[in-house]
This record gives C-alpha cells, structure tokens and sequence, in this order.
C-alpha cells in the first residue's frame, strides 16, 4: 500500500511554489494550512506543535539545494545548522527553481 502524502510537504511545496524569487514565507504559513484532519494525523493539537518538524523539513530542503533560508534579511550559511538558528526565519525558492 502507497505512504499517503505527507501534507507538512505538501503545503510547504505549494505555498514556496506560489511565490515568485524573491518572495519568501514563514514556516508558521505552513503550519496554519494545516486542515484539523492534517493536524491529527501529525499527532498534533494545534499549528504551533507542528512547527518544529516545518524547520527540519525546511533544512533538509536547504541541503538539497532547493530552497534559502533567511534570518533578518539575510541568507543563512550552509554552515549553519537548525540548532543553531534561533528566532523567526523566513524561507524561498533558490533562484532558478521557481515553477
């Protein structure tokens, strides 16, 4: 039987994909298009439960090189880890892989 699709990445790939570079979203954009159906299945209560695993899932699309994560304006380094991001971020589309 199929994994049904994952709906943190659904949305989070359809809102980056609504915005052109270099328009970003908020992690929280993503959490709150969550339905109540989604957020029972992800075991959560409510949107902010969810938010960690928007970040890592944001992070691992940094690594592969689809997306930028930015802090107060500014492009987070590839250096820099999800453990060491502190506060609100901002995430967009790598130019170039806009739809």
């Amino acid at each position: 039987m199929p994994t049904p699709p994952d709906p943190l990445h659904a949305h989070l790939t359809r809102l980056l994909g609504a915005r052109a570079y270099p328009k970003t979203i908020c992690p929280s954009e993503v959490a709150r298009a969550l339905s109540a159906s989604e957020l029972q299945a992800l075991d959560a209560s409510e949107w902010r439960d969810v938010m960690p695993a928007i970040r890592e899932a944001v992070w691992e699309m940094r690594d592969r090189g689809e997306v930028e994560i930015m802090q107060r304006g500014e492009v987070v380094g590839s250096e820099v880890g999800l453990e060491d991001v502190k506060g609100p971020i901002r995430v967009r589309l790598v130019r170039g892989n806009e739809s």
